[in-house]
């Protein structure tokens, strides 16, 4: 579902009743012990190889999956207004890149919704980009779907610098190694325009998904990889923060989702932990005369 993404806890493809929080979610004391005792990290032999297949990974998982995995993500409107809000006059059009954009399930609903609206789509996975491309509502005037990898290929050569409006980065930062997520969010302060806005949700630290990993499928702090080679990173607010600042952006919300997820086959009650945070570019001050 929408709210676990790839990791998948059946609930309502909305966010109501969530609780935000400056804090990071309380651990039980099972729970800490379970992390403390959970030392034993990936070899590096192996953590190369999941680099170096980290594109084919996502292939195969789009393979798998085709269309069907994702919901689509009507609530991306009511979580983030910038995505109504951000123009300075009505017939403005809005500019949007969605980095990581998967099979469309955020690009399509917001076509529908909003008529001026241009949309580039990224993703790492070129079968991802060719759903998208397939797509009935697909519209070369309205939206321009690419592969790229944003920790190396320079958005720049697809997008002219600063025209961008607002960019979206949704359960995507997570699945690049730890190293390579500077460079990435680099790469995207580059096509925002001054003044532009990126919106972003991912796992939080000790979302439920983090403590489910068994030992073994640890690469790093808060890092671990998934039964068919995908990885997610687990972000503190702290850590999020430090990487925009130092890309050049200034935070205007960064806080912990916290909710709970009901899974009724299992007769289970997870928490559920994500960051949604808004970064903005800074746009030159006006110089006073």
């Amino acid at each position: 579902s929408v709210t676990g993404e790839l990791d998948n806890v059946k609930s309502s493809g909305c966010f109501p009743n969530h609780a935000t929080n400056l804090n990071e979610r309380t651990l039980t004391p099972e729970e800490m012990e379970k992390l403390k005792n959970d030392r034993a990290v990936v070899s590096n032999f192996k953590q190369k190889k999941l680099e170096t297949d980290a594109q084919k990974n996502w292939d195969l998982f789009y393979k798998r999956n085709t269309t069907n995995f994702f919901k689509d993500r009507h609530w991306t409107t009511r979580e983030f207004d910038e995505l109504k809000n951000c123009r300075q006059s009505d017939g403005q059009k809005l500019v949007l890149l969605e980095a990581g954009c998967g099979v469309g399930n955020c690009i399509f609903p917001l076509l529908e919704e909003d008529l001026n609206i241009f949309i580039y789509a990224c993703d790492f996975s070129s079968r991802a980009v060719e759903f998208v491309k397939q797509n009935s509502l697909y519209c070369p005037e309205r939206c321009l779907a690419f592969q790229c990898d944003l920790t190396k290929d320079d958005l720049q050569t697809t997008i002219q610098a600063e025209t961008v409006d607002v960019a979206t980065l949704i359960f995507v930062l997570s699945a690049i190694h730890p190293d390579k997520m500077q460079q990435s969010i680099e790469n995207i302060f580059r096509v925002l325009k001054p003044g532009g806005v990126v919106l972003f949700r991912d796992y939080g630290l000790y979302d439920h998904a983090m403590l489910r990993f068994k030992s073994g499928n640890k690469l790093g702090e808060n890092f671990y990889v998934r039964q068919d080679g995908t990885r997610s990173f687990f972000f503190s607010r702290e850590h999020l923060g430090s990487l925009f600042q130092q890309a050049g952006f200034e935070a205007a919300m960064n806080e912990y989702v916290l909710r709970e997820t009901v899974n009724k086959k299992e007769g289970l009650c997870v928490p559920r932990v994500f960051l949604q945070s808004k970064f903005c570019k800074p746009a030159p001050s006006q110089s006073i005369s």
